[in-house]
C-alpha cells in the first residue's frame, strides 16, 4: 500500500480538490495507540487496490499533527476519531469509521 503523507495543512485544500477527480481514503493514525495500530495492519494487509480502483490513500500522523487531524474534523463534518478512516468524493466524506469498524471491505463498498 502506497501511503500519501498528510504533513501540511495546506493539503487539504489539493486533497478536496482532487476528491472530484477520484476518491480519497484519508486514514488518520496515532502511533501510540495499540487499537490505531492494530487497524492500520489489518487496513494494510487486507488493501487491494484493483478493488478500489483510483482510491488514493492519505495518511496522518496525528500525534505530529493534532492541527490537521482537527481541520480534517470541520472541513469534512466529521467527529474527530483515532484511528479513523474517511472516505471524500466530490469534497464531502462518505464514509468514516473509527477504531474496529475500519473495514477495506466497507471502504471498497464505498467506492
Amino acid at each position: 500500500m502506497n501511503w500519501n503523507k498528510i504533513t501540511d495543512i495546506a493539503q487539504l485544500e489539493n486533497i478536496k480538490k482532487e476528491s472530484f477527480i477520484n476518491p480519497i481514503l484519508l486514514f488518520k493514525h496515532s502511533t501510540s495507540c495499540s487499537i490505531s495500530s492494530m487497524a492500520l495492519n489489518r487496513l494494510e494487509r487486507n488493501y487491494d487496490q484493483a478493488k478500489v480502483g483510483d482510491l488514493k490513500p492519505y495518511y496522518l500522523d496525528l500525534l505530529s499533527h493534532r492541527d490537521i487531524s482537527r481541520q480534517i474534523a470541520q472541513e469534512f463534518s466529521v467527529e474527530h476519531q483515532s484511528p479513523q478512516a474517511i472516505i471524500v468524493t466530490n469534497g464531502e466524506a462518505i464514509y468514516d469509521a473509527s477504531h474496529y469498524d475500519i473495514s477495506f471491505a466497507d471502504i471498497a463498498e464505498k467506492v
